[in-house]
């Protein structure tokens, strides 16, 4: 009980009254200010008490709606590939492919600091392909390429293929702009990855029947089959180098 104040009257107990300017408190908001410190300063910018600073409260009020750091960086990763415009499977699958790369490399572009993130943490499960890493966007993806022309094990080629080229190429131009690289601090766990050595956890596919039916071909191992083919692809475009005279 409130003691009493002058002449005997309770003394009224403290009240945080909301800032005004500070915004409605939700998991939306907190994603959304997450991004904004780590686009200004980085991943290790990013603390439970910067970010309340950042939204105007304190750091336990954002436990209510998410757990933790490592909760909102999952959720940072999740937002980015929702905000990927992919491009219509109406025309060419080259087409399509240019469309859906330059869209990826759009993303890391707006968002350098937080591109790593997309890059380089465990996906939803091991056999998926940073950073088409989602089983909503792979998913989309095999459906796409099913519809213009490609077979089952076709695609998982492309796939694999188009994602490693991807996270090569967008990783060392996020370098080139002086961004670090390295996974954060963190381990990222997005309900599929069991650790860093990647056990699968009983992940339910229901909602994604081409990964179900893909999926005994994801899990098949093709890194060496891909490094080579990739290389001898790389000496090929290599050899229509033209050279002046040494």
């Amino acid at each position: 009980m409130d003691a009493p104040g002058p002449g005997g009257t309770p003394r009224p107990g403290r009240v945080r009254r909301p800032h005004p300017d500070r915004p409605h408190l939700d998991r939306g908001t907190i994603v959304r200010g997450a991004l904004e410190i780590i686009d200004e300063g980085g991943i290790e910018g990013l603390s439970m008490r910067s970010l309340g600073r950042h939204l105007g409260y304190e750091a336990m009020a954002l436990y209510r709606h998410v757990d933790g750091r490592e909760g909102i960086l999952e959720a940072v990763v999740d937002h980015l590939l929702a905000t990927l415009e992919l491009p219509p499977a109406t025309g060419s699958w080259e087409d399509y492919l240019r469309g859906f790369a330059d869209a990826m490399r759009g993303l890391a572009h707006r968002h350098p600091q937080a591109f790593p993130l997309v890059a380089t943490t465990h996906p939803a499960a091991p056999w998926l392909c940073p950073p088409l890493r989602s089983l909503a966007l792979v998913d989309q993806f095999f459906v796409d390429l099913r519809t213009l022309g490609w077979d089952r094990e076709s695609s998982v080629e492309v796939y694999q293929a188009f994602a490693g080229f991807l996270l090569g190429f967008l990783l060392m131009e996020t370098a080139r702009l002086g961004v670090g690289t390295a996974p954060p601090g963190v381990p990222l766990d997005e309900g599929g990855a069991d650790d860093p050595r990647g056990r699968d956890r009983g992940l339910d596919l229901t909602a994604y029947p081409t990964l179900v039916d893909l999926r005994p071909l994801l899990e098949g191992d093709r890194c060496e089959e891909e490094f080579l083919a990739g290389t001898e692809s790389l000496l090929e475009r290599l050899r229509g180098i033209e050279r002046s005279p040494v």
